[in-house]
């Protein structure tokens, strides 16, 4: 199986690298809604937004960002 994002091998939706951002994705949102009571796509939006957002970490949440639109 490939990574949805970067096509290198994967145990499950992403390689290991952007599996550990999306951990880290998910870890986070509930210190960010609790401190601006904000919304899951809008947290996303932040993050690609934010400058001291990791590459891993944006290309993760734009792929989160468009699987919301669907």
């Amino acid at each position: 199986m490939k990574c949805k994002i970067c096509s290198r091998e994967a145990q499950n939706k992403y390689c290991e690298l952007h599996e550990k951002a999306y951990r880290s994705i998910l870890e986070r949102y509930e210190d960010w809604k609790k401190a601006l009571d904000i919304g899951w796509k809008e947290y996303l939006d932040e993050l690609v937004k934010n400058p001291y957002t990791g590459v891993w970490a944006k290309e993760v949440a734009s792929v989160l960002i468009s699987e919301t639109k669907e």
